[in-house]
Order: structure tokens, then C-alpha cells, then sequence
């Protein structure tokens, strides 16, 4: 079965980014996430979307 979702230290990976910044991403709205129990996961969905945005400011 494919993932359909990531904790934030591998969503800082696949963005690039340090850690931390993926809880500022979070704190700010910029990225979306989902609380399962004590875990925080994040959507592939939302990665996606948060990249296309910033796609969409750099044209």
C-alpha cells in the first residue's frame, strides 16, 4: 500500500528544509497536517499543494 502521508521530519526532507522550518510551515497555515493520537502526519497532498503555491509566486 502506498504512503499517503509523512511525520515532519521526512516532510523536511523531501522539501529541503530543516525541521523546524516544517513547524513553522504548520504554525503559519502554509501547510496542512492532520493529528493521529501523540503523532502529527502530513499529507503527500499537502506537500504538493504547498510547492505548487510556491510555484505560483515565483512566475
Amino acid at each position: 500500500m502506498k504512503r499517503r502521508s509523512v511525520r515532519p521530519a521526512e516532510a523536511a526532507e523531501l522539501l529541503g528544509v530543516c525541521r523546524d522550518t516544517v513547524y513553522v510551515l504548520l504554525r503559519s497555515g502554509q501547510l496542512r497536517s492532520i493529528k493521529a493520537g501523540r503523532a502529527r502526519l502530513i499529507p503527500l497532498a499537502a506537500i504538493d499543494e504547498l510547492l505548487s503555491a510556491t510555484d505560483e509566486v515565483l512566475r
